[in-house]
């Protein structure tokens, strides 16, 4: 007898070994060299863990791809899917429906004030998209700012506004007319090489600069907090200074809330830590605890009412399909009744204090940072020169990285935890306890020796 022989029978009647030979050979694997791509099995799924087809369970340390804020098989979302199902499983984008307008009444609740007019999408890129779109109708203007150590979609307007190394192959048709690349927030790693504070938080003022200089500029481009780039939290002056910003300057604020919306941070919405409403805000995954693809371009009221007569020039087939709306429902109504964004901003102490303990312990930990339930922990080789192992250049050519190294020894241990050139990203569905928080950090530790030996 073989070792596949053993291999469990799933409900399709084939072994793991098949279906990962069938998903390799007939698959494209994303943002990688496919002849490195060995994916693994995954059979089932439940709370904050995922389960490969042979029946080992996987701490999920960040929601997949940070997007299981809920947690796996809700049964409340389910029940929610397999209904709408049963009662309109499609309408068109030019009917109404009961779900729709569910939907967008539940999104009064839970949105910024003042972002009150709703156009959904299927994705997060497809949201950014449907944002340019309006933004340019809306002002007249072509440029979007965005800024580099950004990531916005992978559609041909979104990578274009993508400021990481993932738009390098499209380039250079695939930079797109009308986006202009302006400096991050990065107090650890400052591009500009400044000191925060006594920068005055030059970021903005450069971004400003950007602005009067290049002219015909429709909107401003952000991530509230960066996500897979790095978790990069900015300092608290800077969001009210930028929404002041484009208000002199007649320039529209997009905020990418794709990835820090829906509780991760500890608020409904990232820019809510600083009391700042954008006038279009973009989000997606955490929307239905990813169950269902959405995402969602929301605006504020004076953009909506712009449209009353004018044309809006934008639509696809399944927008504001049925099947996707339902399960949003049914997840705004568990996180409030489970709690979940005040939960995240409970449990933000515990894991900050883990972390920093975790880099007292570790001289291979340069820094970490975070809001929620959304951290980071930055490798570097010398924490004073802050030197990082590896760096993009390394990613996009194939070489080994020292956190993929690291992230698949958690693997084997039972923790899955995504890994981005030379960081970790930390965000477990929101109903993680503090036992599995200890066990994912636990794990982290157990293997970042292998860092703090090639230190310098």
């Amino acid at each position: 007898m073989s070792p596949t022989d053993t291999l469990p029978q799933n409900m399709h009647g084939m072994t793991s070994e098949e279906i990962v030979d069938l998903t390799r050979r007939l698959n494209y694997g994303t943002w990688r060299f496919q002849k490195s791509w060995n994916p693994v099995h995954i059979a089932d799924a439940e709370d904050c863990y995922i389960i490969d087809g042979a029946g080992k369970r996987y701490l999920d340390f960040s929601s997949q791809l940070m997007c299981v804020n809920l947690g796996h098989k809700n049964p409340v979302v389910v029940e929610s899917i397999a209904q709408q199902a049963r009662e309109l499983p499609y309408a068109m984008p030019g009917y109404a429906t009961a779900t729709r307008a569910e939907l967008s009444k539940l999104l009064l609740e839970v949105l910024p004030e003042g972002i009150n007019k709703f156009f959904f999408t299927t994705s997060g890129t497809e949201a950014n998209e449907a944002a340019f779109k309006i933004a340019r109708m809306y002002t007249g203007k072509s440029k979007i700012i965005a800024r580099y150590r950004s990531y916005h979609g992978s559609t041909s307007g979104s990578i274009a506004a993508t400021g990481d190394p993932r738009r390098w192959a499209m380039e250079p048709g695939g930079k797109g007319p009308g986006v202009v690349f302006g400096p991050e927030v990065n107090c650890y790693r400052c591009p500009m090489k400044h000191t925060y504070p006594q920068c005055g938080v030059a970021c903005a003022d450069y971004i400003e600069h950007m602005i009067r200089n290049e002219s015909d500029v429709a909107a401003v481009l952000l991530e509230p907090i960066v996500g897979t780039n790095g978790v990069l939290v900015p300092p608290d002056e800077y969001f009210p200074k930028l929404r002041k910003i484009c208000d002199e300057n007649g320039v529209l604020m997009i905020a990418d809330e794709v990835m820090t919306g829906w509780g991760r941070t500890g608020k409904w919405f990232a820019v809510e830590h600083w009391g700042v409403t954008p006038d279009i805000l973009v989000t997606a995954k955490g929307i239905t605890s990813a169950y269902v693809p959405l995402g969602l371009c929301a605006t504020s009221e004076k953009i909506g009412d712009f449209f009353l007569d004018h044309y809006f020039a934008h639509g696809h087939t399944y927008e504001a399909h049925p099947m996707t709306l339902a399960p949003a429902v049914a997840t705004i109504h568990e996180m409030q009744r489970l709690n979940l964004v005040d939960r995240a901003a409970e449990l933000a102490p515990y894991v900050e204090s883990k972390l920093r303990a975790l880099k007292e312990k570790h001289r291979s930990i340069g820094e970490v940072r975070g809001k929620g339930l959304f951290w980071a922990v930055d490798l570097v080789k010398n924490r004073e020169t802050k030197e990082p192992f590896n760096t993009y250049t390394d990613k996009v050519s194939g070489a080994p990285l020292l956190v993929d190294q690291i992230a698949g020894k958690m693997f084997a241990d039972g923790v899955a935890i995504q890994a981005w050139v030379s960081h970790f990203v930390i965000a477990p569905p929101l109903i993680v306890t503090k036992e599995e928080l200890d066990r994912g950090i636990d794990a982290l530790d157990k293997h970042l020796s292998l860092a703090d030996e090639k230190c310098v």
